[in-house]
This record gives C-alpha cells, sequence and structure tokens, in this order.
C-alpha cells in the first residue's frame, strides 16, 4: 500500500510504502547556507516525526548546493545534527535551484520506525 500525506496537485510532502518514508525536497529560509540548512532539517525532522520515523533511520540523503563553495558551510551544521553513529548514505552536488535566495535543498528517504 501507498500512502500519501499533505498532497496537492503537483506533490505529496511525504509518500510511505513497504516501511520507508520519502520525503520531498526541504528548503529554509535565511542568508547564510548555515541558517538555511539548519531550518532545513528542522522541517525534515519535522516531517519525518509525521510519517513515523526520525533523522536515525535515514537511509539516504541527497542534498543540493547552488554553490559547492558553500560546502564546507553546510557541513558543518550537517554533521552536528546527524545522530552519532547513523550517519546515512548520501550524495551532494550542486545544482541551480528553484529560486535565487535558495542555497541548499536536502531529500531524505529513510526507514519508518
Amino acid at each position: 500500500m501507498i500512502e500519501r500525506l499533505d498532497t496537492s496537485t503537483r506533490m505529496s510532502k511525504i509518500v510511505k510504502h513497504n516501511g520507508v518514508a520519502y520525503l520531498c525536497g526541504q528548503v529554509g529560509e535565511g542568508e547564510t547556507v548555515a541558517e538555511q540548512t539548519r531550518e532545513c532539517l528542522s522541517r525534515i525532522e519535522a516531517l519525518l516525526q509525521k510519517a513515523g520515523s526520525s533523522p536515525e533511520h535515514i537511509l539516504q540523503a541527497v542534498i543540493w548546493l547552488a554553490d559547492m563553495a558553500d560546502f564546507a558551510e553546510m557541513n558543518a551544521v550537517w554533521d552536528a545534527w546527524v545522530p552519532e553513529g547513523h550517519a546515512p548514505a548520501r550524495a551532494c552536488g550542486e545544482a541551480k535551484l528553484a529560486r535565487p535566495a535558495l542555497r541548499v535543498e536536502i531529500i531524505v528517504t529513510a526507514a519508518i520506525a
């Protein structure tokens, strides 16, 4: 069974299937990549909770940066957020994001606890 949560015409914020939660890409507000990353991760935590999961259950994260020059700054926030011993498989690349002010977008797949 597939369960879709917070669904609109374009997308669902969460799709659950076979014990896995797929989250739509999350962005954050702020001037710096650190501020945007913190807000993005806070939004991810809220969606994981709604899906019945948590940061400890993240299987994979895909991170898009508007500029790879922000890699170290984003990683400092990410590294402090990921629960010790629970680092997911992860990829990070550079991409043109939906709005010029956006500097980071994170897409997460997690096991449902």
